[in-house]
């Protein structure tokens, strides 16, 4: 394993990023890699080539669920996809038998595409979603009647880190299920899904691919009984309707993750996550952690001297790739600084910058020099 040093890791040319910019977005979206062109024509040739040509595509979808099985130290049939978090999270939320009395448990600043489907659900059904002020709280909203408690690994708002394994204590202790959205952590940090019951990711953040596609994990070991309650071809097992549509006798699903794809899984997009999941492999994930939070601290030390309303914990366990301060006019700031050559994302009255593999402590520099002029 190599170590962090002052030298990018990832070389800037592999990627789109447009000339004399610093790319510190990838939190919202990573710059494409180059190499992404190859993986549309690999699909194009594999699509025109009839059932062979499906047979490829079925191919490279194992591909990239083996790949994901090893990054998040699991089992490849506990790795499947949905077409977004949002649409995985509804798919489970869908599937819990929630009703008066139950409650289930997020914090205040959860992204919504965690909290949304279960509180959409809930003016039906009538279960309480309760909502802790952050996630530092979240135990204090826990008892014996939470069935689900969900969280993000990393704070989209502000790069805080939760503490997966603190989590699962906690659902435990009271026999709830544990969802988690691995978003803002996945493609750089270590991942161990079988802390969890359920989890999720987009791919087109620190996992170098795009959108159409996200991670959908299930563990089997933890809930073998779980299953959707609702389903598409793709999602029930071939064999279960013979030669026609036997629906009379019944149709078994998928017993695996990829039951979450009741359709076709994007398999555009997949040919572009296996090619990034082959990128990403070539540098250990620890590395990349490292390499990371050399940047982070470096900038929070920055943001701080120079008066900053920094929102992100200081202490490298404490916080992800990010870092953000707030700024009420976040968007027009985001705008100035694009102006210099400083690619992050504003809104939600703050900015954040988000580091990768290609980026250096020569970026943080160009940071703190533009929000110096625009001081």
């Amino acid at each position: 394993m190599t170590t962090p040093t002052a030298m990018r890791l990832f070389d800037p040319a592999d990627f789109e990023i447009p000339e004399g910019c610093v790319s510190v977005c990838t939190g919202g979206e990573s710059p494409f890699l180059r190499s992404h062109a190859e993986a549309y024509s690999r699909y194009a040739a594999d699509k025109g080539n009839g059932s062979m040509g499906r047979t490829a595509i079925d191919e490279r979808v194992h591909a990239a669920r083996a790949r994901l099985a090893g990054m998040w130290h699991t089992s490849e049939d506990r790795i499947g996809f949905s077409p977004s978090v949002a649409d995985g999270m509804s798919l489970l939320a869908e599937s819990l038998a929630l009703r008066p009395g139950d409650s289930v448990v997020f914090a205040e600043q959860e992204y919504p595409s965690v909290v949304m489907p279960f509180l959409a659900l809930s003016r039906r059904r009538g279960f309480q979603v309760r909502l802790a002020p952050n996630a530092s709280q979240i135990p204090n909203f826990v008892d014996h009647g939470v069935k689900l408690i969900g969280a993000s690994h990393v704070s989209y708002l502000n790069g805080g880190r939760v503490e997966i394994a603190g989590l699962r204590e906690l659902a435990d202790s009271v026999g709830a299920l544990l969802a988690v959205d691995f978003t803002q952590a996945a493609g750089y940090t270590p991942i161990h899904a079988d802390l969890c019951d359920f989890a999720f990711s987009s791919c087109y953040k620190w996992l170098l691919g795009t959108t159409g596609v996200a991670v959908a994990y299930w563990n089997r070991a933890r809930q073998p009984d779980w299953r959707p309650n609702t389903a598409g071809w793709h999602s029930i097992r071939p064999s279960s309707i013979g030669g026609g549509p036997g629906y009379a006798a019944g149709v078994a699903l998928k017993e695996d993750a990829m039951c979450f794809a009741r359709g076709n899984p994007a398999h555009l997009p997949i040919y572009v996550l296996d090619n990034a999941l082959q990128y990403l492999s070539r540098f250990a994930v620890e590395t990349v952690d490292a390499h990371v939070h050399l940047l982070t601290t470096a900038l929070l030390r920055g943001l701080r001297n120079l008066g900053f309303p920094v929102i992100t914990p200081d202490e490298p366990d404490a916080h992800g790739a990010s870092v953000a301060f707030e700024a009420p006019d976040s968007e027009r700031l985001t705008d100035t600084l694009a102006g210099s050559g400083i690619l992050a994302w504003g809104g939600v009255g703050r900015v954040r910058f988000s580091f990768h593999g290609f980026n250096a402590p020569e970026d943080v520099s160009s940071i703190l020099t533009a929000l110096r002029q625009t001081l």
